[in-house]
């Protein structure tokens, strides 16, 4: 992974870091790593008074009857350890949400582990399965927390860059990274930065790719109820020869706008969590009670919510698109996730890392550039921006890029 040298960092990207303790020298397991993009975007942004379309949060307040229901669980309190797995309470609702959403049946005991936040699950995921030497397929652009997961654990990242411009899997170039000490493909969809989405051929193509090869398989489906235009997200758990092959994640905090309370899940099968929680149980050990407690409720109460937020969303993307189209950026709407890619190659042949930090001071509008989630950054000139705030907010933004 590719991170990029900017003076907006606040730390140095690619130095490789060194403390003294007494007579030992301590070398960082991740000298390539600095201070995340998404951090140092937003902190320029509050710095400069910029409108923060840069980190994927939502600006909105979570559904009323979620927040009662975690003040509820507080007073009453339940503030102590849950089980390792999460609440049982909990996992029943997923399993239910499963199969009213996938048509398919998870084991809440054997199967669901509860975890805080989907980039824990993932962490634990690739330390229960890759061992030094494996080497592990990823598709630029790849969200940044992949990478450090598999050096962590010895193992040795593969990029294999999506196709450029409609960010599609590149069959050819996956084949061609294959080797005999492949272990595992990640894989992302709805697609962080991108937007784009795996079709149901893709998916039955990489099922019949791990069924032959013996791989195993992360999908991170974080956002998989964001999908637009009437198209549906195709899951891993419903392909059989990849459900038995994958750890699935998903996040409470993108599907119920609470990304602060870190609460998410991963599916696999009984063998495969088994050696999830092995590590998951020394890493965070259990994510948060009351919080646990509240998303449980407010999912037997509202199990139809999931439903609502395409339209939602889709609704946000395109105020978004609409008000933009006086500018002179290019773009084709985003497919999944909430972020839209702006092709700014009619303004300007800068790189997007230094553009980004530019117009947040001179223009106002912090964004992500997504050369960052590249090994190696293709000719290409997009800035990612996140749809998932207030309308006023979105206009706002847009009247400021439409003056660049």
């Amino acid at each position: 992974m590719r991170h990029i040298p900017s003076p907006i960092a606040t730390a140095s990207w690619g130095q490789k870091i060194r403390t003294t303790t007494g007579n030992r020298m301590i070398q960082s397991k991740l000298p390539h790593v600095g201070t995340t993009i998404f951090t140092t975007m937003s902190a320029l942004a509050n710095e400069c008074g910029a409108i923060n379309l840069s980190q994927g949060f939502p600006d909105f307040d979570a559904p009323g009857g979620l927040r009662e229901a975690l003040a509820r669980h507080v007073m009453a309190g339940h503030n102590q350890y849950a089980p390792m797995a999460g609440v049982m309470h909990l996992r029943e609702q997923i399993s239910a949400q499963i199969r009213q959403y996938r048509k398919i049946s998870c084991d809440p005991d054997t199967e669901i582990t509860v975890v805080p936040g989907a980039t824990e699950g993932i962490f634990c995921a690739v330390m229960a399965c890759v061992r030094p030497g494996d080497e592990v397929i990823m598709f630029d652009p790849c969200y940044d927390s992949y990478q450090p997961c598999v050096e962590l654990a010895g193992g040795r990242a593969i990029h294999v860059p999506l196709t450029a411009g409609t960010f599609a899997l590149d069959r050819d170039r996956l084949e061609a990274a294959l080797t005999p000490r492949t272990r595992l493909i990640m894989v992302n969809s709805p697609h962080n930065p991108s937007g784009s989405t795996l079709t149901r051929e893709d998916l039955l193509y990489l099922q019949a790719l791990v069924e032959r090869l013996d791989l195993l398989v992360i999908s991170d489906e974080v956002y998989e109820h964001l999908v637009f235009d009437e198209a549906v997200h195709h899951s891993a758990l419903e392909f059989p020869g990849l459900r038995a092959r994958s750890f699935t994640l998903f996040s409470f905090g993108k599907t119920f706008s609470v990304t602060g309370w870190k609460t998410g899940y991963c599916v696999a099968p009984p063998a495969l969590t088994a050696e999830l929680r092995k590590v998951h149980q020394f890493v965070c050990f259990v994510a948060v009670t009351p919080v646990q407690l509240a998303v449980a409720d407010f999912m037997r109460d509202e199990p139809g919510y999931p439903a609502t937020l395409a339209a939602f969303y889709q609704r946000k993307r395109d105020l978004f698109c609409q008000a933009l189209a006086p500018s002179r950026f290019t773009l084709a709407p985003s497919a999944g996730t909430y972020f839209q890619l702006l092709d700014y190659s009619a303004i300007s042949r800068e790189p997007d890392s230094v553009l980004c930090e530019q117009w947040a001071r001179a223009h106002g509008v912090a964004s992500i550039p997504i050369s960052v989630f590249y090994e190696s950054p293709p000719q290409q000139h997009y800035l990612r921006f996140c749809f998932a705030k207030s309308d006023a907010v979105l206009t706002a933004a847009a009247e400021r890029l439409c003056r660049i």
